[in-house]
């Protein structure tokens, strides 16, 4: 069973389950989980395999990241809103298209259900060259990554357990299983329930030519676009992005 974190207690609302990206945890999504409780939701933002508090596999398909979701809705009472971001929100599509029944509204932050051609393989190359015996402090740590983005190093930091010494990610199935990560699963089945595509205003990852696909598979879909916010949209206009999300499950 995947590592929750719930915030709030059931409300008027159905509960909202969070699923985050690649290298992330359902605690960057604190402020906003509880900030969406407020509306009147109970939420739960899980740690997806191979992340964070939840247990490693070996193997990291869409099809598992939506069984594992699937196992943490089956625990409640009735369907759920469901929200995922990235690698999560693929996850999230999965589920949606493979257990609708679970699934009351789906938002979709910043990916289209398509094969990718970019890579994170160099993300897991920096924290491999981290001397996790050696470390002082995190400075070191962030020394040791090598990246030009300081944003990036800090998020990927977050996944290092000073303490253990140790990355809190399963580098080596992440590693194995990028081309999956990266892709999409060829499905042929529809979710009819409301379905919103939110993205960045400048982020490329959901273009006008991913829209027929994602029509196809999600009939009933709305568009809305966040200004000035790339793929990391819920971090880089967070208040924009969680009137976006309350708005949507609202109507």
């Amino acid at each position: 069973m995947l590592n929750t974190i719930v915030t709030g207690t059931a409300g008027p609302n159905p509960p909202l389950l969070i699923a985050h990206g690649l290298f992330g945890s359902g605690r960057n999504w604190g402020i906003i989980a509880k900030r969406l409780s407020e509306q009147g939701h109970q939420v739960i933002a899980v740690d997806m395999r191979n992340h964070a508090g939840s247990p490693w596999a070996d193997s990291h398909s869409y099809p598992d990241l939506a069984a594992d979701l699937a196992e943490v809705l089956e625990g409640l009472d009735g369907p759920a809103d469901v929200l995922g971001h990235s690698m999560g929100g693929k996850a999230a599509m999965m589920l949606a298209l493979s257990r609708p029944e679970l699934i009351r509204k789906l938002i979709v932050a910043d990916i289209a259900p398509v094969n990718y051609g970019h890579t994170q393989a160099h993300n897991i190359a920096a924290m491999r060259r981290v001397d996790l015996v050696g470390i002082v402090n995190r400075s070191d740590a962030a020394a040791q990554l090598g990246l030009e983005d300081a944003t990036t190093a800090a998020f990927l930091l977050q996944s290092l357990d000073m303490q253990a010494r140790a990355w809190k990610l399963n580098l080596d199935v992440l590693e194995q299983d990028m081309p999956l990560i990266l892709s999409f699963p060829d499905v042929d089945s529809q979710f009819d329930g409301p379905t919103l595509f939110l993205s960045g205003g400048q982020s490329d990852y959901v273009t006008d030519s991913h829209r027929d696909r994602i029509k196809a598979l999600f009939p009933a879909v709305r568009f809305a676009r966040i200004p000035g916010a790339g793929h990391w949209l819920h971090a880089e206009k967070p208040r924009e992005f969680e009137a976006a999300v309350a708005a949507f499950l609202a109507a």
